[in-house]
């Protein structure tokens, strides 16, 4: 009877032990794909003040035209 309850506890170490194994690899697996899309994230964010600069000068000189555009109208009409 002993033998038996050593055999199935040893049983139960060695599948606890690779089924801890497997679910911490897992884990390490999702935590890197988490690391790696945080890294686009960063690098997005770093080039968004650079990209709103360039948005906002393009928007300056539309409205710049849009300006002449009135007053060329007003000046026909």
């Amino acid at each position: 009877m002993t033998g038996a309850v050593i055999t199935i506890t040893i049983t139960l170490l060695v599948v606890g032990g690779i089924t801890g194994s497997v679910v911490a690899y897992f884990r390490l697996l999702r935590h890197r794909a988490d690391a790696v899309a945080m890294a686009e994230f960063r690098r997005l964010a770093e080039e968004l003040p650079a990209v709103q600069q360039a948005l906002h000068s393009q928007l300056g000189a539309l409205d710049e035209r849009l300006r002449s555009i009135e007053n060329l109208l007003r000046s026909v009409g």
